[in-house]
């Protein structure tokens, strides 16, 4: 075990002063219940900067604290604890799981990789759709891990070759290793599923606006948005930042075909896990249609992914041993912790609403007179910039329920301005600590921070103006 960090300590007694000093000021900020929802987010945010402890154990605080000072009754912050969103996430774990237990997650990179070619700037294209691609469906951080290896053995080769360890295969190196990073963070953003902050903003807008974003249609944004992302992350990279010109080895695709001949023929679990996979994602893109077709049916997303979660717990691969593809214990991998800090999420903002809080933020906004468009800038930019910091799926949290107010202020519907700001949550691109697939590419040994840093602010920066451009012209034209 390693040594407590002294942010820690600092934050772990920090933020329980913090909620003590604001439950104790002679005077209520706002009013007795929203004052009290306003310490235990300072409390949540202290805790969650500074990591003292479990960002899950953080998000039980509303569970605790809500009942006891009377802001909401147990059985209603439960509910957000139970709520659909967290099982439509559940589900999407479940389906990663079992992509992962059969290898076909494995499967499905190597061969993407081998299709787009094996120069260099190619391999690096590979590398980036196979990942951007892959975290749309699991974990970006898992993304992260299973690629580095197979990207390290590609590196290997440059290392080993007759003229050493050149400048053209540094830049390579660095190209391949950010690229898997930063496109594990830009292909989560494609789907409802593929990052959590994704998540937390459907529910948010479910529990408390009554508004529904389908797989589907969420997808007619976060998809191109990834694809013109990741396409600028290439060419910022391999044609500004890190060209290796002149570089030529034709060795990689022997270690693509090596790997892909370890895993030998597709096997017939792969087969059934990818035929449950492309069911349940075919019904989340054509439910609309399903449900015109069928108008009793009322399908939803929740209930395609626990569809799916219970066809890979359920449908016998071999009834005489009893063996299916999933078992109950396979379960211990879950992101379990992911599922309560969705909980915590929505149980943070339904206070905020509940207490009044976001009817203070829109009545304050709307008698400011700013104007919309600096406003959302503004937004964008601080989220970005405050997610290389902190959890993105804890600030998400924080700020999506006073974006939403800030939007009911300026009188535009909440999605034009929620949607490119959770996103923005997303486009962290400057520091190893920003998201886990940054820390685990820079542990590699092959990336300084510098380095890291110095193409991450760049990359930002475009975000932001990818973002503003959204809000400005497209969300309009989907919403």
């Amino acid at each position: 075990m390693g040594t407590y960090a002294t942010s820690k300590i600092i934050g772990l007694f920090l933020g329980p002063i913090l909620f003590i000093i604001v439950q104790l000021l002679p005077f209520d900020i706002i009013s007795t219940n929203a004052d009290t929802v306003i310490a235990t987010a300072l409390w949540m945010v202290c805790w969650w900067i500074t990591e003292a402890v479990s960002i899950s154990v953080t998000a039980l605080l509303p569970l605790l604290l809500f009942p006891i000072f009377k802001v909401m009754p147990m059985d209603a912050v439960g509910a957000n604890y139970g709520s659909p969103i967290v099982f439509l996430f559940f589900g999407g774990f479940v389906l990663a799981l079992a992509l992962e237990k059969v290898n076909l997650h494995r499967r499905i990179a190597l061969n993407i990789i081998k299709k787009t070619g094996t120069t260099p700037n190619k391999v690096i294209l590979g590398f980036m759709i196979a990942t951007a691609f892959l975290s749309m469906w699991i974990s970006n951080t898992a993304c992260a891990v299973f690629m580095l290896p197979i990207a390290l053995s590609v590196i290997h080769l440059l290392i080993n070759d007759a003229d050493g360890f050149t400048k053209n295969d540094q830049n390579f190196a660095i190209s391949v290793m950010l690229g898997i990073a930063f496109s594990a963070n830009a292909g989560g953003i494609a789907t409802v599923i593929g990052t959590p902050p994704n998540s937390i903003l459907i529910g948010l807008l479910e529990n408390q606006y009554q508004i529904e974003i389908s797989f589907f249609k969420w997808m007619l944004i976060g998809l191109p948005f990834s694809i013109v992302l990741i396409a600028i992350i290439y060419f910022v990279m391999v044609k500004w930042m890190f060209p290796n010109n002149g570089l030529k080895f034709n060795a990689s695709k022997d270690i693509i075909d090596a790997e892909i001949l370890k895993l030998g023929n597709m096997t017939p679990k792969e087969k059934r896990v990818l035929t449950i996979f492309g069911i349940t994602v075919f019904l989340w893109i054509f439910r609309s249609v399903i449900n015109s077709i069928i108008p009793n049916l009322d399908l939803s997303d929740t209930m395609i992914s626990i569809f799916g979660a219970l066809a890979l717990f359920t449908i016998p691969f071999n009834l005489k041993t009893g063996d299916f593809i999933l078992q109950w214990n396979d379960t211990h991998k879950l992101a379990w912790g992911i599922l309560i800090l969705f909980g915590g999420g929505l149980a943070l903002a339904n206070g905020m609403s509940e207490s009044g809080i976001v009817d203070i933020i829109a009545t304050s906004i709307s008698n400011s007179k700013v104007s919309v468009l600096i406003m959302a800038s503004l937004l964008i930019v601080l989220m970005l910039f405050m997610t290389e910091l902190m959890s993105n799926v804890a600030l998400t949290a924080v700020l999506a329920p006073v974006v939403a107010g800030i939007a009911i202020g300026l009188n535009i519907p909440i999605l034009y301005l929620l949607i490119p700001v959770t996103i923005a949550s997303s486009c962290a691109f400057m520091l190893p600590m920003a998201t886990p697939p940054n820390a685990i590419v820079f542990a590699s040994g092959y990336i300084k921070v510098s380095e890291m840093a110095r193409v991450g602010i760049i990359l930002n920066l475009i975000s932001v103006i990818l973002l503003i451009l959204m809000f400005k012209f497209i969300i309009p034209l989907v919403f």
